[in-house]
């Protein structure tokens, strides 16, 4: 009787076949085959990333009564507006508005050059252009000269410039030199 009951007992369990080795190693048991059942709701943060949020004002307990406010005045009472300065006069306020037009704007400027340092930039005298001038460090590159009268020019110069003094004018013209004004 006894080899009966056995035999029912593995009759009622079916065997399953093992699941071969190399498949087994392959798919990684308990995990889903090559990503391919991978889904967003299986991801989950690194044990000890996620940090509950800080319930502030829940009861007298660590950010309870209070909730990291303080005690009295008005930031512990409600909020306060962007750029409140407790009832002083603000600065957008203090500060003055700019109003009406300016022509400054629209002036025009001018590298100076004076005549005392063109007589030490061409002491053999010559032609003196704005190209010159710039190649030899007078001037800076794309900007109007003006010539000015503060030095002595005891060489005669053949200047071009945009602008010219009255007092630079005399000078050049009383070493023997010319001038040519550039529009």
């Amino acid at each position: 009787m006894s080899t009966d009951k056995t035999e029912e007992k593995s009759a009622a369990k079916p065997r399953t076949a093992a699941k071969p080795q190399a498949e087994a190693k392959s798919q990684g048991v308990g995990e889903p085959a090559s990503g391919r059942g991978l889904k967003l709701h299986h991801l989950r943060p690194a044990p000890g990333a996620h940090k509950a949020k800080t319930r502030v004002g829940r009861g007298e307990a660590s950010k309870g009564k209070t909730a990291g406010r303080g005690t009295k005045g008005t930031k512990a009472r409600n909020t306060v507006r962007l750029g409140f300065e407790g009832g002083q006069m603000p600065l957008y306020r203090r500060v003055p508005k700019l109003k009406g037009f300016s022509n400054s704007g629209f002036g025009t400027t001018y590298q100076v050059v004076n005549t005392g340092r063109l007589a030490e930039l061409f002491p053999e005298g010559g032609d003196v252009t704005p190209e010159n001038m710039v190649a030899r460090g007078a001037a800076r590159k794309g900007e109007l000269i003006k010539v000015l009268g503060t030095g002595d020019l005891p060489v005669a110069l053949r200047v071009t410039a945009h602008a010219f003094s009255a007092t630079a004018v005399a000078k050049i013209e009383q070493a023997g030199g010319t001038v040519t004004a550039l529009s």
